[in-house]
């Protein structure tokens, strides 16, 4: 499989939400969203950031069409608030690119107690995916894209401890969050399917980047990845390609799990992803779920 950027026909009139878009592979995704055309509504928590970043994005390309609306997703009433301004301003949308994640060993959590990894990469983007879904028209070109990580392959849903407070692996949070961001766009993939909807919902990951999802590692840890880094990372530009071929390309029915097929999935050319035989228990993404409606006390199809 060979993605080329170059092969995307004008996107005029078509509207994206990128959720973090105002640093790292959202960023370079946004950019490259604008470029083809699209519409594109920035989703940040931090106001300020997300300002200059579209500074940043005007400046390359002075015809972005680019709008800034706030989302905390650790806090599932500013999800909601964050939907309802969406609605009120934008008729529809197009692509949904659930980018937004954070990395921490730090054990923080929200203000209703949720562990933060658990709810900012999962449990936002689930209620976010849910009360938008709605505005999105029923065909193949329509996409949900929901970024996993290589994290995802050691990793389970812990439903006895979904805020890993007994886990004794420091990364255990963060795995279980990618893990579920991928089982989410399969089950939500069949349901889609299951109701007789075109909508294709599908999974990625960006290989390695430094794309500031490392700022909490310890100092040893930080350093390491730094001095590995020309062998493990790619930049973001080429990280977010995994992301645009899922909202772009034609090929795409739903469904599928794509990555760079390099060296270990580190980086290379975008083609169908490794997942983990954990990750393809629908039983598993039954009860996630189930547990997710629960936890934002929102049905979904």
């Amino acid at each position: 499989m060979d993605f080329s950027l170059k092969n995307i026909p004008p996107q005029k009139g078509r509207i994206a939400v990128v959720t973090g878009a105002n640093n790292g592979i959202g960023f370079e995704t946004s950019t490259a969203m604008a470029k083809y055309g699209f519409k594109v509504v920035m989703a940040c928590r931090n106001l300020t950031k997300a300002e200059k970043a579209r500074s940043d994005i005007a400046k390359e390309l002075p015809n972005a069409d680019l709008d800034i609306l706030q989302l905390d997703l650790s806090d599932l009433e500013s999800v909601k608030t964050f939907a309802q301004k969406f609605k009120n301003r934008y008729s529809r949308l197009d692509v949904l690119i659930n980018n937004a994640g954070v990395l921490i060993y730090s054990g923080k959590k929200n203000k209703a107690g949720i562990e933060l990894q658990f709810v900012t990469n999962h449990l936002g983007h689930f209620l976010l995916t849910n009360l938008l879904l709605e505005q999105m028209p029923d065909n193949p070109a329509s996409r949900i894209v929901v970024l996993s990580s290589l994290a995802h392959k050691d990793a389970e849903i812990y439903f006895d401890d979904l805020n890993c407070e007994h886990a004794e692996d420091a990364g255990a949070a963060y795995g279980q969050s990618k893990l579920a961001n991928l089982m989410f766009a399969d089950e939500l993939n069949r349901r889609l399917r299951r109701s007789g909807k075109q909508i294709a919902a599908l999974a990625v990951h960006p290989g390695g980047s430094d794309s500031g999802l490392f700022d909490e590692m310890s100092k040893v840890m930080y350093y390491t990845f730094k001095l590995l880094s020309p062998f493990i990372l790619h930049d973001n530009a080429a990280a977010a390609k995994p992301s645009l071929f899922g909202a772009l390309s034609p090929d795409v029915m739903g469904g599928e799990y794509f990555g760079p097929t390099g060296f270990m999935e580190f980086k290379g050319k975008v083609g169908v992803a490794k997942r983990s035989e954990y990750s393809r228990r629908e039983d598993i993404a039954l009860k996630l779920w189930q547990i997710s409606e629960e936890m934002t006390g929102q049905s979904f199809l």
